[in-house]
Order: structure tokens, then C-alpha cells, then sequence
């Protein structure tokens, strides 16, 4: 009996690549791949270091996400640790809510892709790592496109895997928050 499944996927592309109004980053996401969209050049400035912030350096390419991997109910990514208090080199308050959170909050920013402009917003993902698991609530996105500029403490681009989580969420998971990253898995809750 023949195979048709790679004619249905070359099908399913062609179809997909014919409507108007689906953008790149949109069928990316569709066919399940997540490349660079394009890249930054690095502009350095007064990058505080707190909170473990990585600067960007003048003239470094950096690469831009406007997608990120597709999300499974074990979506593989990276956790960085961030602060979302006023104290902290974020910046600003949360984007969901306009408002701080303390340390001890079980509060994450996602990648801008996972982030989906603003539609995971005050929703509660699913986090595991280290034999642990912990709910926590979605307040700010780790800009994937945009970096380098003051509003952003002169930081890269985030990877389109990553999660930042507070805190709060290395706490709840037993992991030390002096290794800077860790490998998790995560899933909407």
C-alpha cells in the first residue's frame, strides 16, 4: 500500500502558503519549525549586571525571534532566573498586569512567540524540572526581537525558548538559584 503521508504534508504547505494573510512567522509555527527572523547589531550601554543580566556587546550579531518552538504538554526550554520587582534591572512593571512582583511570587516571562502578544497574559503554565512541578502565572514577555536599547537594560534579544522565572519558581522546584539556567520542560496549565 503507498505512503501517502509526505504527499499530504507537501499538500498541506502548498495550502497553507497560499492564503494572504498568514505571515511567516504564522506558517512557522504551523510546520513546526522556528528560525531566526533576522538580526540585531549590538549596541552597548549602562547594563546593570543585577539578576544575572547578560550585555549586549557593540557590533555582536544577535539573532531575532518572532516565533518559538511549538508549544506540547512537554514543551522543552530553558529557564533563566529574573527579577520582577522594582529593585530588580527589568525595568519597568510587568507588561500583563502593570504592576511588581516580589521575589517570592510564582511569576515567569516567555519568550515572545510562547508569550503570543499577550494571550498567555495572567494565565498559569505548568512547569517541571528537577522532579518537581510548580504552577506559575505569566506576567511579561522576554522580548525575542528587540534588545540593546536602554528600556531593556542593554540586554540581547531573548532565545525562543526561554522562560524567565522569578525566584519564587527556582525555589518551588528546589533548584539553586546561583546556576544562573536550567533545562525545564513547561505546558500551558
Amino acid at each position: 500500500m503507498p505512503n501517502f503521508q509526505p504527499l499530504f504534508l507537501l499538500l498541506s504547505l502548498l495550502i497553507i502558503l497560499s492564503l494572504p494573510n498568514l505571515n511567516r512567522a504564522a506558517i512557522r509555527m504551523v510546520i513546526g519549525t522556528c528560525h531566526a527572523s533576522g538580526y540585531l547589531i549590538g549596541k552597548s550601554g549602562s547594563c546593570i549586571t543585577q539578576d544575572y543580566a547578560d550585555c549586549c556587546q557593540e557590533g555582536e550579531l544577535y539573532p531575532q525571534y518572532s516565533c518559538s518552538p511549538p508549544v506540547t504538554n512537554n514543551t522543552d526550554a530553558v529557564m533563566d532566573l529574573g527579577g520582577f520587582s522594582n529593585a530588580s534591572e527589568a525595568g519597568g512593571p510587568a507588561e500583563c498586569d502593570n504592576k511588581y512582583h516580589n521575589d517570592t511570587d510564582l511569576v515567569v516571562s516567555l519568550s515572545t512567540g510562547w508569550y503570543n502578544g499577550g494571550s498567555r497574559c495572567t494565565k498559569k503554565i505548568r512547569i517541571n524540572g528537577n522532579g518537581k512541578s510548580v504552577l506559575a502565572t505569566v506576567v511579561d514577555e522576554c522580548d525575542s526581537v528587540n534588545g540593546c536599547m536602554t528600556n531593556q537594560n542593554y540586554e540581547p534579544p531573548c532565545s525562543n525558548n526561554v522562560i524567565i522565572a522569578s525566584p519564587g519558581v527556582w525555589h518551588a522546584l528546589g533548584i539553586p538559584t546561583n546556576m544562573e539556567q536550567a533545562t525545564i520542560t513547561w505546558s500551558d496549565a
